[in-house]
């Protein structure tokens, strides 16, 4: 589970809710006309920008970031040298049915027990990263797309209200709710493009980026395993993932464990 995803924004709703609490009786801030056209609308235009596959796959991917975590990067070297390790000294049959941290790395190990050559492999898994990253990359741009249209759905729904209320001066009753719609929906636009499908479509970014790193150390590791290079040069090969602070840590557990 990704807690600073969700604390974040679980966070940021309760402190909002705070502080409508605090302030005036919270059922002023609920309007069905305004939330029909700011959840809706912005739904239903987001809908129309993309397929159904992709709008509904977008929540899919979603779920499945905040859900999953993916390995620490020193981990996982730690982990592909380790089964370089196994794979020289008992043969790629050694590493048949091991258990790893990730199914794609499970697919990369299958393609090496069944005797295929560096090139194959490198070619089919970069393909199936390229997959990966098409596929969180539509996430994304749904949520982006979220962001951008309910901020003016907003807009809209607050250009109804004015206009509902410059058209019933006369009744005085009528004032409040026009207004009430005309303020409330740029609220909840701002609220869902701001707390909610910004910081999901910036995760999904960060998320695609951190997954295609990964992905790209399997697939340099088991190629390099293939070609029976030495455990010890895959590490140091490795090592290039990792930023400047990880590689120190990395030393400095070396030379303590030497």
């Amino acid at each position: 589970m990704d807690f600073a995803t969700l604390i974040g924004l679980l966070g940021a709703i309760l402190l909002i809710s705070t502080a409508v609490v605090l302030g005036v009786s919270p059922g002023v801030f609920l309007n069905p006309a305004s939330l029909l056209i700011v959840v809706g609308g912005s739904f239903l235009v987001v809908l129309a920008k993309f397929s159904f596959g992709q709008f509904f796959g977008a929540f899919k991917v979603a779920i499945r970031a905040f859900k999953f975590k993916l390995p620490d990067m020193t981990n996982s070297i730690e982990e592909m040298v380790e089964v370089a390790q196994i794979a020289r000294k008992e043969g790629v049959l050694g590493i048949e049915g091991r258990e790893v941290s990730s199914p794609f790395l499970s697919k990369g190990i299958q393609m090496l027990v069944d005797g295929h050559d560096g090139e194959t492999i490198k070619h089919l898994l970069n393909k199936e990263r390229l997959m990966t990253l098409e596929h969180n990359r539509s996430g994304a741009r749904v949520f982006t797309a979220l962001a951008d249209v309910a901020p003016a759905m907003g807009m809209i729904g607050t250009l109804i209200g004015l206009v509902q209320m410059l058209s019933n001066m006369e009744d005085p009753k009528s004032i409040g709710p026009a207004m009430a719609v005309a303020l409330l929906t740029t609220l909840y636009g701002a609220m869902i493009a701001t707390m909610i499908a910004s910081p999901i479509a910036d995760k999904l970014s960060l998320r695609m980026t951190q997954e295609a790193q990964l992905q790209s150390l399997y697939v340099d590791a088991l190629v390099a395993i293939q070609e029976g290079t030495n455990p010890r040069i895959i590490e140091q090969m490795l090592s290039s993932y990792l930023t400047p602070k990880q590689r120190e840590q990395q030393e400095q557990s070396a030379e303590a464990a030497g």
